[in-house]
């Protein structure tokens, strides 16, 4: 039998691994304003929309549909890309909700290349500093 790590139940190590609830976008209001408000920038891998307001919060909302591939496909999109955001949202500098798209080939993309995409993509819509990795 493997030796297991005791769980971690510190609590700030804990909300570091996840985005809670108050941290993602869970309206359907809230995507639609994300859409309608009109800032985006299209990457190959995804395509990040921002909704601003007086309620944002750099929360995310991800989306994937069928033309990324079957359910394990858009899954493993949406999972990369929560994983991307969470690991680069102290980057960002707006108080703005995030949406990203997932486009075909994302899940398979390279891990680097997805960093550097979401990174420069908020870099053009203004929600991210200029400052290198």
């Amino acid at each position: 039998m493997s030796a297991r790590p005791p769980p971690d139940d510190s609590g700030a190590g804990a909300c570091r691994r996840r985005l809670g609830r108050a941290q993602r976008l869970r309206s359907p209001r809230l995507f639609r304003e994300a859409y309608d408000g009109g800032r985006r920038a299209i990457g190959r891998w995804m395509v990040l929309w921002v909704r601003s307001g007086p309620d944002a919060a750099r929360r995310l909302g991800v989306v994937s549909s069928r033309r990324v591939g079957g359910a394990v496909a858009r899954n493993r999109a949406r999972r990369r890309l929560r994983e991307v955001f969470r690991q680069h949202r102290d980057r960002l500098t707006d108080e703005a909700d995030v949406v990203l798209v997932a486009r075909a080939g994302c899940g398979e993309a390279p891990w680097n290349e997805l960093v550097e995409e979401f990174l420069r993509l908020a870099r053009r819509v203004g929600i991210a500093g200029n400052s290198r990795p």
